[in-house]
């Protein structure tokens, strides 16, 4: 049974994760950042998906941030750069300069992962459809959303084939790097091969026909979608009237 949440329209969706980064991108103190990503962890466990959420986020978005604080504290040269050892030293403009941007990073990225996991391709599919957007537009949009996930599912069917064949997929660094290379070819050559089956099939299905066409699946806009939407354009305004942070 699909979650309340999971439920709401695509575009009401799209309206909080468009007023997080709003917010984020004019906001200049990290405090407001933290209360955002807040807001993401409160919107994922009403979801039932935090675990899905610190799976992907600790994945993902943690690396990169401990990645640009430790570029931009111990690596770049400032002005107020103290040396430690070697080309490493210790720069308080860097760490200043690091949570700021880290917390930005932290903050629009987790609603978009919390939007992807609580917004089945179908039903953007459905939406985009009944905005009338060309059918062309739509089926590049989606074919785009779902490009990671198959291609992280054929690449692990791959090196399972790869692993039953007795090649090593598994280990330090070097052996998986000498696995990755020999996986590229079949990967690339289904990929195509799938691409070719999947424009089959849509000219099958008269994807290219001139005729209105009929949808079986369709979402609706319910009271609580125009009321979460009026609720996001009042926090901008306010947002803005008040001064941004």
């Amino acid at each position: 049974m699909a979650n309340p949440i999971e439920k709401w329209y695509p575009s009401t969706k799209l309206m909080i994760v468009l007023t997080v980064i709003i917010i984020s991108m004019f906001s200049t103190i990290p405090p407001v950042q933290y209360v955002l990503f807040g807001a993401a962890l409160l919107l994922s466990v009403f979801s039932g998906k935090i675990g899905r959420f610190l799976n992907t986020f600790f994945k993902s978005i943690f690396v990169i941030v401990i990645f640009i604080f430790l570029v931009q504290v111990f690596i770049v040269k400032n002005e107020d750069s103290q040396p430690l050892w070697w080309f490493i030293g210790y720069s308080q403009i860097g760490m200043d300069t690091s949570i700021g941007l880290s917390s930005r990073i932290v903050a629009i990225s987790s609603i978009i992962i919390w939007f992807f996991q609580v917004t089945s391709v179908k039903d953007i599919v459905a939406a985009l459809e009944k905005a009338r957007i060309p059918k062309k537009v739509t089926f590049v949009i989606s074919a785009t959303i779902q490009l990671v996930p198959q291609m992280t599912k054929l690449s692990q069917t791959i090196s399972d084939a790869q692993r039953a064949r007795g090649i090593e997929t598994e280990g330090s660094v070097l052996v998986r790097m000498k696995a990755f290379i020999p996986m590229m070819g079949p990967l690339v050559l289904t990929s195509i091969q799938q691409t070719d089956e999947r424009v089959l099939t849509l000219e099958a299905r008269g994807f290219s026909a001139p005729i209105k066409k009929t949808a079986y699946y369709s979402v609706k806009k319910t009271p609580l979608d125009y009321t979460i939407v009026v609720l996001c354009l009042v926090g901008l305004i306010a947002y803005f009237v008040g001064g941004p942070l």
